[in-house]
């Protein structure tokens, strides 16, 4: 069977090992996770008017918990586990108990041949048994319903209400044909998916549905493919389906620890998409301007509930993400060659680019600022420890290459007067930056907050490097802190803080870790400068330091190349860039 002769899938045995990593499918809100012998599912979704905190979700208790496999006699059973993406093998006593999704919203439990059974609770308010298993639902403003159902010969079937009824414990005790098997749909709908497929066919069509997404991405040299096909995995599993403000199929930054679509993820995501599914990468800058507003602006975030466009935490103000909407789409442009695309979304992205020099450049100087230090990207960089607005050399970096993509996309799309207006905007940009902001004594470009300078050195002082437009010898003294291994030149760089600064803090997120999202900047930074060598060497070790975890993580210690115990899992910026790097690097060896 194709489960068993597909080299990808064989390659991913037992990476995804239910404690950090769940057990998903695309488009699933379903996440099954393990704890000691029983199986936990939590949904991924946001639901801020459940208690009412933004990151609620991440400590709610599952929906389904204690789900246990049983003996003849009803005594729970232990298992050993032997995970593939598309399978979970259960091997207990009595034989191997095998869970796969039939949809995104359906888990089979394909069962052994003889008595046995299977126990679990649900967080559910109202539940009844019936001929084939029961139904279960959650009344009141958030609404969910489970149904369970089996083919087999059902000896037993009792629901007991729990926790004064807000809790249901299930045991379902049966006789198994050796075909049988035991469905959990679980779903926010009125109607409930309890046709029983045939097991063989559900089993092949999930092995299916994996290989043909590993085998529809571009080769790699082997020393990447066990990570790189890792990286895939995530960059499958953490897509949700849509639902109300979501509007698109899209990717979540980590399907565990940031429910949503947050704007710059978005666009590091595509880059990935871009090598496998065009119309999916496309996506991922769609759900983003389906809600932009009308004076231009980008929201933050969207969830299933709405967008994130202002916040009165850790200061009040509107909060968007850096503006890369147009250089990610030619990005893809290089890649598929689409002009209608680019069509499509020119004149949202020159709104876009439009909102932020009318709306965030206070001194009229032509350089633009942060209002809200989640805009950034950067929550908490020692760069907003003295207060907003900020005017930053990474917005102002990004806004000359929004500039350059708007005039490589309107020459595409035949409009020769705005490709020469943008090219000149670009070039203007890049010229304000040295002119009013190059410190020549320091060799930096500093983040100023009311005309003074923010005394903490970051990468993001090296940044106007990546334009490509900086004269020699400002190239070559922004290079010189770049390699300084006292500064930057860690052993898995780049710290997002100097490493001899004293605000260096190598376990706090954007406070010394290094984030491979900003090692992609400067990479490609590099190379448009007229370093490739430099360029490689941090492309190795960024991909060294990815492939040095089992997981694929939001950042690391740059002094370790660990991740730090507040780092997220299963984390989409980091697969998408690692997949985008293993591809250069392996067309280099070629």
């Amino acid at each position: 069977m194709l489960e068993i002769n597909s080299p990808y899938l064989a390659l991913l045995k037992n990476r995804i090992n239910l404690r950090q990593i769940p057990f998903s499918e695309r488009g699933s809100r379903l996440l099954v996770f393990r704890s000691e012998h029983h199986f936990q599912v939590r949904l991924a979704e946001r639901w801020f008017k459940i208690d009412k905190r933004v990151s609620g979700y991440r400590d709610r208790p599952p929906l389904i918990d204690k789900w246990q496999f049983l003996d003849g006699g009803g005594r729970p059973l232990d298992f050993q586990l032997t995970t593939y993406p598309h399978r979970l093998d259960c091997q207990t006593s009595i034989g191997v108990f095998t869970l796969t999704f039939i949809d995104t919203e359906t888990l089979m439990l394909v069962l052994p041949e003889g008595a046995c059974g299977v126990a679990l609770t649900a967080m559910m308010d109202n539940a009844q048994t019936d001929r084939r298993g029961g139904v279960l639902r959650l009344t009141g403003d958030i609404r969910r319903n489970v149904a369970y159902t089996t083919n087999a010969q059902i000896v037993s079937n009792e629901i007991k209400p729990l926790d004064g009824g807000e809790v249901q414990q299930i045991q379902l005790n049966i006789v198994s044909t050796g075909a049988s098997v035991f469905i959990l749909n679980i779903t926010p709908r009125l109607g409930f998916n309890r046709y029983v497929p045939p097991s063989d066919a559900v089993l092949e069509a999930a092995a299916r549905r994996w290989h043909d997404w590993f085998s529809a991405a571009p080769q790699v040299s082997e020393m990447y493919r066990a990570q790189y096909y890792y990286a895939w995995w995530i960059m499958r599993a953490g897509l949700i389906s849509t639902r109300f403000y979501t509007t698109r199929e899209a990717m979540t930054p980590s399907m565990i620890h940031y429910v949503g679509i947050w704007q710059w993820d978005a666009y590091f995501h595509a880059l990935a998409y871009r090598h496998i599914e065009p119309g999916l990468a496309h996506d991922q800058l769609r759900v983003l301007l389906d809600h932009q507003r009308a004076d231009g602006m980008i929201p933050d975030a969207v969830h299933d509930e709405g967008t994130v466009t202002h916040l009165d935490f850790p200061i009040e103000a509107d909060v968007t993400k850096p503006p890369l909407i147009a250089w990610a789409a030619w990005k893809l442009y290089e890649t598929d060659h689409d002009r209608e695309f680019l069509d499509e979304i020119y004149e949202a992205i020159v709104r876009w680019n439009s909102w932020w020099f009318d709306n965030n450049d206070s001194d009229g100087n032509g350089l633009c600022e942060y209002r809200h230090p989640y805009s950034s990207g950067l929550d908490d960089s020692p760069l907003w420890d003295e207060g907003m607005p900020v005017e930053s050399p990474d917005l102002n970096t990004y806004l000359c290459l929004e500039q350059e993509a708007l005039s490589n996309i309107s020459r595409i799309l035949g409009l020769p007067q705005d490709s020469e207006l943008w090219a000149s905007r670009a070039d203007k940009q890049a010229e304000r930056m040295v002119r009013l902001r190059w410190d020549e004594d320091a060799g930096l470009f500093w983040a100023t907050r009311n005309e003074t300078r923010v005394n903490v050195r970051t990468p993001f002082s090296l940044f106007p490097l990546i334009t490509g437009r900086m004269p020699p010898e400002i190239a070559a003294r922004l290079i010189a802190h770049l390699t300084d291994e006292h500064q930057f030149w860690t052993q898995y760089p780049v710290p997002t803080v100097a490493h001899d600064d004293p605000k260096f803090e190598p376990l706090v997120m954007w406070r010394g870790p290094t984030w491979v999202n900003i090692n992609y900047l400067l990479i490609e930074g590099l190379q448009r400068s007229g370093y490739p060598v430099l360029a490689r060497d941090l492309r190795e070790r960024t991909l060294e330091m990815i492939m040095g975890q089992d997981d694929i993580y939001e950042y690391y210690n740059p002094e370790t190349g660990k991740a730090p115990p507040k780092a997220a899992s299963t984390f989409g910026w980091s697969a998408a860039i690692f997949i985008d790097l293993a591809i250069q690097a392996s067309k280099d060896k070629q």
